[in-house]
């Protein structure tokens, strides 16, 4: 029994217990994003199946203290004609998410919540503020071996690797983790689809044309094998630098090798150099 008995007491003072009658704080901020319209941020701790509208959902679950969010897979934000989209629902684990109050249940301590909605909120905020040739931080959702996808305030951006840095790299993986910042430039918008497409290497010192005056045509220099393709090798120079080689008649190369390269061509404008294994190191 939870209940406390109200009785006479001498000297007894309700303003001096009058808090455990309260609505806590969670749930006032609760009910007031439901009232506003605005976006609450939450840690998505787990997930039950519940049945909804006579149909069984998969939902995430957040918490407010010990108030409990429910999340269906379709206010997820997530596309549900993707066969990944539960997994990816699943790889957010962990982490905070937006969600927005759809319904709320204070005698049942629950409160029913959408991510999809909140993004759209976010996306239509972040259309109003940014143009071409903004500078904005992008948060890393997904890290693929040839792109990033990442948010930029409720808009998913989709960044190839090329877009992502100078030089070869056989896999981003190396590079970033799902939750890395990645600071970009706006290139392109699309306010009627809600596209947006940005590139971090706006941002990033391009070392072209300078490069070309350290590596002179057949010069031999120590590399680093930055990656192995079906029509070549790719060896590190320095950072942002690589030179394109032919493979080895007898002998295999790996990443990570040490070799000796001699310099065959340098082309500025096509930002190349062009290069032949004489050595492992």
């Amino acid at each position: 029994m939870t209940d406390v008995l109200n009785v006479l007491i001498e000297g007894f003072d309700p303003k001096k217990v009058e808090e455990n009658f309260e609505v806590s704080s969670k749930w006032r901020e609760i009910q007031s994003a439901y009232q506003n319209n605005t976006i609450l941020t939450a840690e998505l701790v787990g997930f039950e199946t519940l049945k909804l509208n006579d149909k069984k959902e998969i939902c995430g679950i957040v918490r407010f203290d010990e108030i409990k969010g429910i999340i269906p897979l379709f206010e997820s934000g997530l596309d549900l004609e993707d066969k990944q989209a539960v997994n990816k629902f699943r790889s957010l684990s962990g982490k905070k998410i937006a969600v927005k109050v759809l319904h709320y249940d204070t005698a049942g301590n629950m409160f029913i919540a959408s991510r999809k909605q909140a993004k759209d909120q976010m996306a239509e905020i972040t259309l109003r503020k940014i143009d071409v040739g903004y500078n904005i931080y992008c948060v890393a959702r997904e890290v693929e071996q040839g792109h990033v996808v990442g948010d930029i305030g409720g808009i998913d951006v989709h960044i190839p690797v090329f877009d992502l840095t100078f030089g070869w790299v056989e896999d981003l993986r190396d590079l970033y983790k799902t939750g890395d910042h990645i600071k970009v430039q706006v290139t392109e918008i699309d306010k009627e689809k809600k596209e947006v497409k940005v590139s971090a290497k706006p941002l990033l010192k391009n070392p072209f044309p300078d490069c070309a005056t350290r590596y002179a045509k057949n010069g031999e220099y120590v590399a680093t094998v930055s990656g192995v393709a079906n029509y070549g090798v790719f060896c590190n120079l320095e950072k942002g630098v690589d030179s394109l080689a032919p493979h080895l008649k007898f002998q295999n190369v790996q990443k990570g090798d040490r070799v000796l390269v001699r310099v065959i061509n340098v082309d500025v404008t096509k930002e190349q150099i062009r290069a032949k294994i004489v050595k492992v190191l």
